[in-house]
């Protein structure tokens, strides 16, 4: 009979121990299943913000060369403004009064500088607001140097003997004009540069 019992107990401590075993090794497991899948999750979401950055980044590159293109639109389609402007107005001055008015050509300034309101509004649309604030002003200032030779033109048209006040002011609008000018290459520099400068 001890024999018995002691094969009993024997049998009963070899099972013990063998759940015991298989205990530890099933927590062991879990454990070290719980870690992968830490590790896959932790994986996954460093993956997640890698793509969401490389997304932002593709976006801000994109951003920056809209902006860049509507910047340099602007400032082309002033600058041709400007120049058929400005030809006028040399001729003007060249000329002995009374010289009649060219309606035409004072049309064509006009057309040109309705193409730079134009493009103002793609300039606000793309942002940031301090470029199409300094752009407005770009335009406003553009506006008063077209009214200014308009003004030069019918004083010149009605043979007023003293056109140097006139003229003058056309200068004075015309240095308005190109220091607001300055003023939105700067602005519009820096504002790429930040964009290139996020994360």
């Amino acid at each position: 009979m001890i024999s018995v019992f002691v094969a009993a107990v024997g049998v009963l401590g070899t099972a013990l121990g063998a759940a015991l075993s298989a205990f530890f090794a099933a927590r062991s497991e879990g454990r070290r299943q719980g870690v992968l899948e830490r590790q896959q999750v932790r994986q996954e979401l460093m993956q997640k913000d890698a793509q969401l950055r490389e997304l932002r980044l593709e976006h801000l590159r994109w951003r920056r060369e809209r902006r860049q293109a509507a910047y340099l639109e602007l400032l082309t389609a002033l600058s041709a403004a400007d120049r058929a402007n400005q030809q006028y107005f040399r001729e003007l001055r060249a000329g002995a009064p009374p010289m009649p008015v060219d309606d035409a050509r004072l049309t064509e300034i006009r057309r040109l500088f309705k193409d730079c309101e134009q493009i103002l509004y793609m300039v606000a649309l793309e942002g940031p607001a301090d470029v199409a604030e300094v752009a407005q002003h770009l335009i406003e200032h553009f506006g008063a140097l077209v009214a200014a030779v308009r003004q030069y033109a019918e004083a010149q048209s009605a043979a007023i003997a003293d056109l140097a006040e006139d003229s003058n002011t056309v200068d004075m609008t015309g240095q308005s004009f190109m220091t607001t000018q300055k003023k939105f290459v700067s602005t519009a520099r820096d504002a790429l540069d930040e964009i290139v400068g996020e994360p």
